[in-house]
């Protein structure tokens, strides 16, 4: 099958995805193949990436929409290197709440800088966050001062991150 034949089959495919609360529809290699170009560079032109995987202009740019229609892209961004920004402190904040606080307390944990990842867990902790500071001080002042200030929030734990790197990540590429 040609790209242009998957393009067709995919668009059938989408028509018929999953109502809410089902399985996504898997992504066939195209789409695969997509997501894997536009991780490696988002600023791809639609013509740029079309020519890159030999499809047409039209059926790229479809596919596109069909994956930002469908949730699977959610926007084009950049990667910033947080310590060459300046955000020199990295650290992982443990949260333990109150039961059935988790909306209110994931809403006002949004609105706090340097927050990065907010992630409700199943674990021995209710709420993890990443955070990247300017420094121990500007840590320290959201930790004690502002997530501990949350209704709902009864405490946390901190662990200091002394070097990060970035995995492969899912390899959309088949």
């Amino acid at each position: 099958m040609n790209a242009e034949d998957e393009i067709n089959s995919s668009s059938r495919d989408a028509r018929s995805a999953p109502t809410a609360g089902r399985s996504a529809a898997a992504l066939d290699v195209v789409d695969r193949r997509i997501l894997a170009a536009l991780r490696e560079d988002s600023r791809l032109s639609v013509r740029a990436l079309a020519e890159k995987l030999h499809l047409s202009r039209a059926g790229a740019y479809a596919r596109i929409e069909r994956l930002r229609e469908r949730g699977v892209i959610t926007g084009f961004t950049i990667a910033i290197d947080p310590a060459a920004a300046g955000l020199t402190t990295t650290a992982y904040v443990a949260i333990n709440i109150e039961q059935n606080t988790w909306r209110r307390v994931s809403d006002e944990l949004a609105t706090l800088p340097y927050l990065d990842t907010i992630s409700l867990m199943g674990s021995d902790f209710d709420v993890l966050v990443q955070v990247h500071a300017p420094d121990n001080a500007s840590l320290r002042t959201l930790v004690l001062e502002r997530i501990q200030a949350i209704p709902g929030v009864l405490g946390t734990r901190t662990w200091l991150v002394f070097d990060e790197s970035r995995g492969v990540g899912t390899p959309w590429q088949a």
